[in-house]
C-alpha cells in the first residue's frame, strides 16, 4: 500500500505546485483570468429580491469562463503546465498536455460585449432602468473582471389587452385567453411574453391555421404609466402572411408505405389503392391497409390540426415497423386553403439479430444478469406484428470464505409474437392517445441450476396486453398465465437428504401448475436526462389458480391436480421504487425500497419456489451470500446441503453513491439493508429432526430490529452497451446473532485475514444493481 501511496502523492504534489506557479509560464504582459464577481446596486442601500440567485445567474453569463478549479486548485491549468512545451507532436508529453487546458487570459474579456449581455439579462427579468458596467483588477499577474450592475425597481404587470374580435382568429385568440401566461400583479419577464406567444400560436394550430407562427405576435409594453407598472398589449404584426391567417383543411391523403429516395419517381407514378380517406402507393402491398386506420387520425375535409398531427407522427414512430417517418403538407394548387398530406415511410429491414447485456433486479430465484441474443422478424402478417425468437444465459456468482458462497447458472429461451394493437374476443377496445397498445403472446423456458443443491426448470406460456398512457407510464396485464415448474436433484441421495434436513422443501420444490393472472405498472422519468432527480416505480400484482383455478378438477383427497401435478394457489404483490439524484454531471446518489407480500391457500400451503422472495445476491444485499438470509433471525447452518432461504415478505433498502474515476470506470459506495421473513414462523414437527427455522415468523413490532446491513464499494465498466461490476461487500449488522450483539462494525478488522475470509463477500455481475 505505501509502495502506491507514494507515487500517488508525488503526482498530486506536482499538479499543486504546477498550479499554484501558473503565471511562471505565462510570457512578458500576459494576465491569466481568475474570473468575474458581479456588484449589485452597491452605492445604495436598497437590495432586490432574490439578490444571490441574480447574482451567480449574472456571473455565469460571462465569458470567457476562467480555467476549472477545485479548492481552489486549477487542475487542468497544472497538468497543462506540468506537461510543458512538447518537443514532438506525439508522445507522452503531448498528450498530458492535451489532458490539460491553457491558461485563460484577461485580453480575451470583452468588457462591453459582456455589459451588454448582463443588462439584456435584466431587462428581460422586469429591471427596465438596469445599467452595467464594466472594468478589471489586475495583481500579481492575475486579474480579474468586476461589473456593477444598477438595477432600479423592477417593473410588474398593470393590464393585459388582448386584439379586438374582427374575425376568426381574433376570436379563437379571445376565446381562449383565460389560459394567458400573463397574470396582472406578475413581474415583467421577457420568457412568459415569448412562451405566451407559444401557447397562442398552439391554440391556432388547432382550430387549422397551419402557417401561423409565434413569430407574427408583438406584446407591445407600455411603461409610461408610472409607478413601476406596464400595460402590455397582444397584437397581430402587420407583416404577417395572408397563409398565416386562414385556417387549412385536409383534401388529399396520400400515404407511401416502402419509400426510399430510389424508388420516389416509380411510386408516384403508381396508381393508388383507396382504402377509407387513403390513397395508398405501394406496388409490393407492403402492409395491410386497414393498418393505417390506427396510425393516421386525420380526416378528408377536415380542419387541420397539432394533436392530431403529433398523434399520427408519435404512432407511426412507436409501432416499431419503420427506420424513417415523415410526414409533408402540401398547400393545394387550387389556392382553395386546402392541404394535401404526403406520409413516406420507409420500413426496418424484415429481420435482424441483436446482441444485449442487460442486469436486472429479481426477487424470484432467477438470476438477474444476462447475456442475450435475439433474432427478430418485422411484420409477420403485414400488419406490423412482431416475432422476437431469443436465447440468454445469465450468472451470478459470490465468493466468501463460507460454505455459503454459492454460482448460480441460468439459461433461458423465450418466443414472443406482439400484435400492435388489442385483441379482445367480442370487443374492439380504441385507442387514441399517441402509443400503440400491444396484444403479447409469449412462450418460455428457464433452466435455474444451482450447483450441487438442485436444477430447477420452469416452462411458462403467457397472453396479455401491454399500454402506456404517455411516455412515463406503462401496464401490463396478462390474464393467463401458465407455468409448469420441475426441480431436478443431482442424485436420490442429495434429495432425500435435502427432504430430511427441510421438509417443508418436499411442498415448495415439488412439480407444480401455476395458472393464474398478472399486473404490474411501471412509472418512471429516467428519460428526462436534463432532470436532477429522476424516479422510477414499479407495482405488481400476481394471483395463482383463483379464477382459473375453478375449472381444474380436485383428486380424492380434495387436492386440485393436472395431469397428476398440483395447482399452486396463492396472491403476491410487489412494490419497487428506485430514486437517482444527480449531485453533479459525475456523482449519482441512488436509493431503492422494495417490498414484497405473498399469501397461499387453499391447495398451497406456502408460496412456489419461483414466486417466494430471497435476500443476500449482488443485485441485492451484497454482504450476504446468495438467497442465505433470513428468513427473520434464522440462519441456515454452514454445512446445510440447501442453503437457498425464501420467504412470504420481503423488505429492502439500497443506497449507493456512483461516481466517475476517469473515462469508462465508475465507482460506487453502498449501503444495504433488509430480510425476508415467512408469515407464519416454521415450528418443524415435534419428535422428528425437523426442529424448524426459530425466528423465522414476520412481526411487524421486530421487523426493523431484525434486518440486515451491509456496506462495500465497487468499481463498474460502463460502456455505454454493457455494464460490467465488481463489488465488495461486508456485514455490519447480522440479525442471526443474539438481541443487543448484532452491530458488528466494531469487529471489523481489514487486516484479520480470518475475518476477511468469513464477511468479505465479492460479487461480479452485468448491468447496475438498479
Amino acid at each position: 500500500m505505501r509502495q502506491l501511496t507514494r507515487p500517488f502523492l508525488f503526482l498530486l504534489a506536482c499538479l499543486v505546485w504546477a498550479s499554484c506557479s501558473s503565471t511562471k509560464s505565462l510570457k512578458p504582459g500576459q494576465i491569466l483570468y481568475t474570473g468575474a464577481e458581479v456588484k449589485i446596486n452597491p452605492d445604495s442601500s436598497g437590495k432586490i429580491d432574490d439578490e444571490k440567485q441574480v447574482k451567480s445567474d449574472l456571473e455565469s453569463k460571462t465569458r470567457p469562463r476562467p480555467n476549472k478549479s477545485i479548492l481552489g486548485i486549477k487542475y487542468k491549468l497544472g497538468i497543462y503546465n506540468l506537461a510543458g512545451e512538447p518537443k514532438k507532436p506525439k508522445g507522452f508529453k503531448n498528450w498530458l498536455r492535451k489532458q490539460g487546458e491553457p491558461p485563460v487570459l484577461l485580453s480575451e474579456v470583452k468588457l462591453k460585449y459582456n455589459n451588454d449581455v448582463l443588462t439584456s439579462y435584466l431587462l428581460s427579468e422586469g429591471y427596465l432602468q438596469a445599467e452595467v458596467t464594466g472594468d478589471t483588477v489586475v495583481k500579481d499577474k492575475k486579474g480579474k473582471a468586476i461589473y456593477t450592475a444598477v438595477t432600479g425597481d423592477r417593473y410588474k404587470i398593470n393590464k393585459i389587452n388582448f386584439p379586438p374580435d374582427t374575425g376568426v382568429l381574433t376570436k379563437i385568440i379571445n376565446a381562449n385567453k383565460d389560459k394567458t401566461l400573463l397574470k396582472t400583479g406578475d413581474f415583467y419577464d421577457l420568457d412568459v411574453y415569448k412562451n405566451e406567444r407559444i401557447r397562442i400560436d398552439n391554440d391556432l394550430k388547432e382550430q387549422g391555421y397551419f402557417y401561423f407562427s409565434p413569430d407574427y405576435l408583438i406584446m407591445q409594453v407600455d411603461s409610461t404609466i408610472g409607478k413601476n407598472l406596464v400595460n402590455i398589449s397582444v397584437k397581430i404584426k402587420d407583416i404577417a402572411p395572408d397563409a398565416g391567417l386562414k385556417p387549412y383543411t385536409i383534401k388529399n391523403i396520400n400515404i407511401y408505405p416502402n419509400y426510399s429516395l430510389r424508388r420516389d419517381s416509380l411510386l408516384r407514378n403508381l396508381k393508388p389503392l383507396q382504402y377509407n380517406d387513403f390513397n395508398i402507393y405501394d406496388d409490393k402491398n407492403t402492409f395491410k391497409p386497414r393498418l393505417f386506420d390506427r396510425l393516421v387520425f386525420f380526416q378528408k375535409g377536415e380542419p387541420y390540426n397539432r394533436r392530431d398531427h403529433n398523434q399520427s407522427l408519435n404512432r407511426m414512430v412507436n409501432i416499431g415497423a419503420f427506420q424513417d417517418v415523415r410526414a409533408e403538407f402540401l398547400p393545394d394548387s387550387s389556392k382553395n386553403a386546402e392541404l394535401d398530406l404526403n406520409i413516406y415511410l420507409t420500413p426496418l429491414k424484415k429481420n435482424s439479430l441483436t446482441f444485449s447485456v442487460t442486469g436486472t433486479s429479481k426477487s424470484n430465484n432467477f438470476v438477474g444478469s444476462e447475456v442475450k441474443l435475439t433474432q427478430t422478424t418485422r411484420n409477420l402478417f403485414r400488419g406490423a406484428e412482431q416475432l422476437d425468437v431469443s436465447v440468454s444465459g445469465g450468472f451470478e456468482t459470490q465468493t466468501s470464505g463460507t460454505s455459503l458462497g454459492k454460482n448460480s447458472l441460468s439459461l433461458t429461451a423465450e418466443g414472443k409474437l406482439t400484435f400492435p394493437r388489442f385483441i379482445v374476443p367480442f370487443y374492439k377496445p380504441n385507442s387514441t392517445n399517441a402509443f400503440i397498445p400491444k396484444t403479447i403472446a409469449s412462450l418460455s423456458y428457464q433452466m435455474l441450476n444451482r450447483g450441487s443443491e438442485y436444477t430447477l426448470n420452469a416452462f411458462k406460456a403467457e397472453f396479455g396486453y401491454n399500454f402506456k398512457e404517455n411516455i412515463y407510464k406503462e401496464h401490463n396485464f396478462n390474464p393467463i398465465s401458465v407455468s409448469y415448474i420441475s426441480t431436478s436433484f443431482p442424485d436420490v441421495d442429495t434429495q432425500e437428504r435435502l427432504y430430511a434436513e427441510n421438509p417443508l422443501l418436499r411442498t415448495t420444490l415439488e412439480n407444480q401448475f401455476i395458472i393464474g393472472s398478472n399486473y404490474n405498472f411501471t412509472y418512471t422519468n429516467q428519460m428526462e436526462n436534463s432532470r436532477r432527480n429522476n424516479m422510477y416505480f414499479y407495482g405488481g400484482l400476481e394471483t395463482g389458480g383463483n379464477v382459473w383455478g375453478a375449472f381444474v378438477p380436485k383428486n380424492e383427497v380434495g387436492k386440485r391436480t393436472l395431469f397428476n401435478v398440483p395447482l399452486s394457489q396463492f396472491i403476491r404483490t410487489e412494490l419497487d421504487f428506485r430514486d437517482y439524484y444527480k449531485i453533479n454531471r459525475n456523482l449519482i446518489w441512488a436509493n431503492r425500497l422494495n417490498l414484497g407480500y405473498g399469501y397461499a391457500y387453499g391447495n398451497s400451503t406456502s408460496l412456489p419456489f419461483v414466486r417466494q422472495f430471497f435476500a443476500g445476491g449482488s443485485n441485492d444485499i451484497r454482504a450476504f451470500a446468495a438467497r442465505t438470509l433470513g428468513p427473520g433471525t434464522y440462519k441456515v447452518p454452514d454445512d446445510a446441503i440447501f442453503s437457498d432461504q425464501g420467504g412470504d415478505i420481503k423488505l429492502m433498502l439500497n443506497s449507493e453513491l456512483r461516481f466517475k474515476i476517469v473515462s469508462i470506470l465508475y465507482g460506487a459506495l453502498f449501503v444495504d439493508a433488509g430480510n425476508i421473513w415467512l408469515r407464519k414462523e416454521d415450528l418443524g414437527v415435534p419428535g422428528t429432526t425437523n426442529l424448524g427455522r426459530p425466528g423465522s415468523g414476520f412481526k411487524l413490532s421486530n421487523a426493523l430490529n431484525e434486518l440486515a446491513v451491509g456496506t462495500g464499494a465497487g468499481v463498474r465498466v460502463d460502456a455505454t452497451i454493457f455494464v460490467i461490476r465488481l463489488d465488495v461487500a461486508f456485514p455490519v449488522r447480522k440479525p442471526y446473532l443474539p438481541d443487543g450483539q448484532r452491530w458488528v462494525l466494531d469487529q471489523v478488522a481489514f487486516g484479520n485475514k480470518d475475518w476477511r475470509k468469513q464477511n468479505l463477500i465479492f460479487n461480479i455481475g452485468i448491468g447496475y444493481p438498479f
